[in-house]
């Protein structure tokens, strides 16, 4: 059977050509062929010329999702193999594996598919029309590669309850792939113990992509008073505690991310040092500031503030406010933990933001480190949407 051909316009297909894995609705000359949404089809430039082949979705902006630059690349069983077989080989080599991203979508050139392991569970998010149609393969492949390294998976979770797969005309849907099992799944990271709940816990269930960054404010948290913001389910607070921190306060708007967040303390005996309030960052900030309040350590993990370039304006303005705030409440020599986890607030607008939030309550900061995303979260070079954690830390320090 034939494949239906793509044929760009003259002088498009700038981020495919680049290296990226995308070609929007807008960059396309024609389609010849008889073809269904979903389906993979042949990318040609405008003159002819082979650029490889993808799968089509004319529901959404982003028309053709590209699997492979061979045009002569079969998409079939073998085809996957590879791919789930790299991501792992991958891996293992950069992260420990005992809970981590198995498969992160165009940067490990399975475009709109993601894949975490929580311990012996998987949690999978499909979020284009092509490769929710090979979904069950991709799973089915991963757990025969994991159980050559001895790891049986005993349960696999969808998470595909997701807004942006309405863009590509599909529902949203969460639910087990196989057999039921208890969606409370218990993990240690960084020698600290959490459970995760697959089913009703954020994206899929804990945020993998921060596991070197909660290492790396342990060094900072012996015997200091934390605040960690926007805290989920405690995450950064159980590491500054497992540190030896002398007080610890989580703060979160969510009362189930409170209670799950008191439920890690407990598992991990950090009651007595580690609490947790719900409150919103927002008000709580300017309160402590009045109260006089003082920390060694204040941690800030928002929430990505903006999701569309059209937001970036506002969202600037929230991130130079809790910034600035959290500085207020950083003993002088003290240090700030902060991050954007938005891909439209990059690099250069956040450093931008956090330098007018240090101007403006007139503290002097110290870069100790920049830090970015897990290797399990690769950043794909001219595949602009991977990028986007940014991590600081700082000394804060008064004017001198």
């Amino acid at each position: 059977m034939s494949l239906a051909v793509v044929t760009l316009k003259k002088g498009e297909g700038r981020i495919l050509k680049s290296g990226g894995m995308w070609i929007f609705d807008n960059e396309i000359a024609s389609i010849m062929g008889i073809f269904i949404n979903g389906e993979i089809v042949l990318v040609r430039d405008f003159d002819g010329y082979p650029m490889g082949k993808g799968f089509i979705n004319t529901n959404s902006k982003i028309a053709v999702r590209m699997l492979t630059r061979n045009p002569e690349q079969e998409i079939d069983r073998a085809f996957f193999e590879k791919r789930v077989r790299e991501a792992w080989e991958y891996r293992k080599k950069v992260v420990d594996t005992g809970c981590c991203r198995l498969i992160f979508g165009e940067a490990d050139f399975l475009p709109g598919f993601v894949m975490d392991k929580f311990s012996d569970v998987l949690v999978v998010q499909s979020l284009a029309l092509g490769i929710d149609r090979f979904k069950e393969t991709i799973v089915e492949l991963m757990k025969e590669v994991l159980k050559e390294d001895g790891i049986v998976i005993r349960g696999v979770y969808e998470r595909s309850d997701v807004k942006v797969r309405r863009q590509e005309g599909m529902e949203l849907y969460k639910g087990f792939i196989g057999e039921e099992f208890p969606t409370l799944v218990e993990i240690e990271e960084n020698g600290v113990k959490y459970q995760v709940d697959i089913r009703d816990g954020q994206k899929t269930g804990f945020f993998l992509d921060q596991k070197y960054n909660r290492l790396a404010i342990q060094k900072l948290c012996k015997d200091a008073r934390v605040l960690d913001c926007f805290t989920h389910t405690g995450s950064f607070a159980l590491n500054a505690g497992i540190a030896g921190a002398r007080e610890v306060i989580g703060v979160d708007a969510s009362q189930l991310a409170v209670d799950q967040a008191t439920e890690n303390a407990r598992l991990n005996n950090l009651e007595g040092s580690v609490k947790f309030l719900c409150e919103d960052v927002f008000e709580l900030l300017p309160r402590l500031e009045a109260e006089g309040e003082k920390f060694d350590v204040v941690i800030l993990d928002p929430p990505a503030f903006t999701k569309s370039r059209s937001s970036v304006k506002n969202a600037v303005k929230g991130y130079r406010e809790i910034n600035l705030r959290a500085m207020k409440l950083v003993k002088d020599g003290g240090f700030l933990a902060t991050c954007s986890c938005s891909h439209f607030m990059d690099y250069e607008l956040f450093t931008q933001t956090i330098g007018q939030a240090a101007k403006n309550v007139h503290k002097r900061l110290r870069q100790v480190e920049y830090r970015t995303q897990a290797a399990d979260h690769p950043i794909l070079w001219a595949s602009d949407e991977s990028y986007y954690l940014k991590f600081y830390i700082f000394q804060v320090l008064d004017e001198k």
